[in-house]
């Protein structure tokens, strides 16, 4: 049985005897067999629940697994990077761009890991690089039911599973190859952990918090710290045990999350430079300086050497990755991705809180509460305020905290009911939700036009019943529940349905359907602040390829020329250009193939040579260019070279062999230098140069530029369609 929920004015009470949601197992009950245990659950579960929560865990599993290869290869940034690692055991350690270990990607390897073993298991394929993600989505909603039914009832596990899993950006990115799906795994995990400790008093599990952190920290580096502090201050004041006794805990945590995650910066650091990759996204060569640099103190304060356009906030309450303040994770850069039930989470967090108040010390209830609570305000505080580069999919670290707090905070007002003050605060939280929906709903006026109305009336309507729940019969009192349940969660279904029916790729990805995210600045995705990037991007060999939203398909096996398949306004053309407004960067055709073009309040880039889709989505690689650079490609280091990662990464998928990417990610890194470059030359190691990259765009040290003055100078031109190369055992007479 689950135990009860205490009012805030009763008398704390310790734990029924027999009580498996606290304990883990019941006193002087018989074990159950392994495999009885994974279908029935634990002796005291309702029969239906186990069922319900594997059952949901498989529907969870085929949605995300629905129309995958859409994606193609998604961030061609990183799927090189688990290319080269499954060719390279050594390139698969640092998270080297290319098997010959020029330059890694500009965050740990880690969320590469799994993908690299894949793809050299099963081969490169859209669904070896993808699956490993969805496989963490599914691993996440289960940790988060285990999380939620320890303290709660099974009711509450299975609305905290569907509220995840419903999440749009929660759709986006455990389908898509970032590092953040592994990051929220692992955040997840770090909770999870916590709460176990705090049942008992047990040092093990603060450990395994602390080896969680670690591994996340090899994820997506500092940003594993946010939900530090308040799980910390949490444990030491709530924990069982002595005081002495749960600092001691606290720093055995900490001590494991340094080992977990500080070995791999340990060998890094002390590894020879001359001898491994050059550290991408650091201006001398360190990871620890890319830690606390680009991915770090500059992401708070907008100071990121070698970022897009240098560095610095724009001020004013804005940054040029979008507006900064409290209701940054609300407006429409960000709502359509992560609000829809933050309302919810916020108000059942201090619902909770409150009826958990006055409860012993160690209450788990209220620890959980805590928990997820301080981890959801803590990592929103830091996004709303960071003034660095900084996209929407971020916001899918907040899922998993917001949806534990709705499964908890439904289920103790729920039992609650028959008190006047804790139904009418679950009714007002139902009406405001679907209110909130409403508004976000609003903003895509011409995506299911009818469907804000159904749920603000409906949702309304069953707020009101759920007020009065406590003096209704159990019959109404249930339909006015699942009414509202329904309401709350049909808006981001709508948009989780439109995510995992669309295609995503590129560099910055965006849920939902067209229009429903808009970035101001340098903040909008290619092809337009409506949408951001769908549709596009390298495909593997011998996919099709599926169009976004109004855009254009290309044929079977390469992606067709030309620019991105648009989505709404910015709807892609026979001839690669993109139709929209002007923005912060000239459209027309520019100099690169496919054109590059502005939509509204965004980046479009041409395909193909660079410019701003180059850095953020790279080539497409037609037939003929792809055998030049396959040419006799085994006599040398590096097959081509080309500026900015997502240029060189489209050619190395295409043709399987290395691509040296110059500059890194931006271009801007200082990695080769001239000297290093034309020694690479000279000795023989890069047959080709591609033409048309960006020339270190990022206010780094301007090698890139250098690099490709020199070649023009020196090397002769060969043209493959509207595609420049240089070949470079060819110098000019």
């Amino acid at each position: 049985m689950t135990q009860p929920h205490l009012p805030a004015d009763a008398p704390a009470l310790p734990p029924p005897p027999a009580a498996p949601a606290v304990q883990g197992q019941g006193h002087g009950r018989p074990k159950q067999p392994p495999l009885t245990r994974v279908w029935r659950g634990r002796s005291d579960d309702p029969r239906w629940a186990r069922p319900a929560f594997l059952g949901l865990l498989l529907v969870v599993a085929l949605a995300y697994l629905w129309n995958l290869s859409a994606s193609g290869y998604a961030n061609s940034f990183y799927s090189a990077a688990v290319q080269a690692g499954s060719q390279s055991w050594k390139a698969m350690f640092f998270g080297s761009l290319d098997s010959a270990n020029a330059i890694t990607v500009d965050k740990p390897p880690a969320s590469l890991w799994p993908m690299a073993l894949s793809v050299r298991i099963f081969g490169l394929s859209s669904w070896a690089i993808l699956v490993p993600q969805v496989l963490m989505g599914v691993a996440t909603a289960g940790v988060l039911y285990a999380a939620v039914r320890r303290r709660f009832s099974a009711a509450a596990g299975l609305l905290t599973v569907a509220a995840f899993a419903l999440t749009p950006v929660a759709a986006l990115m455990f389908r898509f190859n970032n590092p953040d799906a592994l990051l929220a795994l692992l955040m997840t995990v770090t909770v999870y952990c916590v709460l176990r400790g705090m049942e008992n008093g047990r040092t093990k599990w603060l450990v395994w918090a602390g080896v969680a952190v670690g591994l996340a920290f090899l994820a997506k580096t500092l940003q594993a710290f946010l939900i530090l502090p308040p799980l910390a201050v949490l444990y030491a004041v709530f924990a069982p045990g002595r005081p002495l006794k749960r600092i001691g805990q606290l720093l055995l945590s900490g001590l494991a999350m340094v080992v977990a995650g500080g070995w791999w910066v340990a060998v890094v650091e002390l590894w020879p430079a001359s001898s491994r990759p050059y550290i991408g996204g650091s201006q001398n060569n360190s990871f620890l300086e890319l830690t606390f640099g680009y991915n770090g103190l500059g992401r708070i304060n907008g100071e990121e050497t070698g970022s897009v356009g240098g560095g610095g906030g724009m001020g004013g309450g804005g940054s040029q990755w979008g507006e900064t303040g409290i209701d940054r994770m609300f407006n429409s850069e960000i709502g359509s991705q992560i609000s829809w039930l933050l309302p919810a989470a916020l108000l059942l967090l201090v619902a909770g809180v409150v009826v958990t108040w006055k409860a012993r010390r160690t209450d788990t209830a209220r620890a959980a509460f805590l928990a997820w609570g301080g981890s959801l305000v803590m990592t929103m505080v830091v996004f709303s305020f960071m003034a660095g580069i900084f996209h929407q999919y971020y916001t899918v670290a907040l899922a998993p905290y917001a949806a534990a707090l709705v499964g908890m905070g439904a289920s103790v007002l729920w039992e609650e009911r028959a008190r006047f003050t804790a139904s009418a605060a679950l009714g007002v939280t139902v009406a405001v939700t679907a209110v909130w929906s409403y508004v976000l709903l609003n903003r895509t006026p011409d995506y299911v036009p009818w469907l804000r109305w159904v749920i603000l009336v409906c949702g309304v309507a069953a707020g009101l019943g759920i007020a009065v729940a406590g003096r209704l019969n159990r019959q109404l009192a249930l339909g006015a529940a699942g009414v509202g349940l329904v309401a709350a969660l049909a808006g981001p279904t709508a948009y989780t349905i439109s995510t995992l029916d669309t295609g995503h790729s590129g560099s910055i990805v965006t849920a939902g359907p067209a229009g429903a995210s808009t970035m101001g600045g340098r903040g909008g995705g290619p092809g337009g602040g409506e949408g951001g990037m769908r549709g596009g991007g390298m495909q593997p060999p011998g996919q099709g390829r599926q169009a976004g939203q109004g855009g254009q398909a290309g044929g079977m096996g390469q992606p067709p020329t030309g620019g991105m398949p648009g989505q709404g306004q910015n709807q892609g053309t026979g001839n690669g250009k993109r139709q929209g407004g002007t923005g912060a960067m000239p459209g027309g055709t520019g100099t690169m193939p496919g054109g590059a073009g502005m939509g509204e309040r965004g980046f479009a880039g041409g395909m193909g040579g660079g410019g701003m889709g180059g850095l953020l989505n790279g080539a497409q690689v037609n037939a003929k260019a792809k055998a030049l650079v396959e040419k006799n490609a085994d006599d040398y280091t590096w097959a081509a070279a080309a500026i900015g990662s997502q240029n060189a990464a489209s050619y190395q998928l295409s043709t399987g062999k290395p691509v040296m990417a110059i500059g890194g990610f931006n271009g801007s890194d200082p990695s080769p230098t001239l000297a290093q470059f034309k020694s690479y030359v000279e000795d023989g190691k890069i047959h080709y140069f591609i033409g048309g990259g960006m020339g270190g765009m990022g206010g780094g040290s301007g090698s890139a530029s250098k690099i490709q003055s020199w070649v023009e100078k020196n090397y002769t031109k060969v043209t493959v369609g509207s595609t420049t190369f240089y070949d470079l055992t060819q110098p000019k007479s």
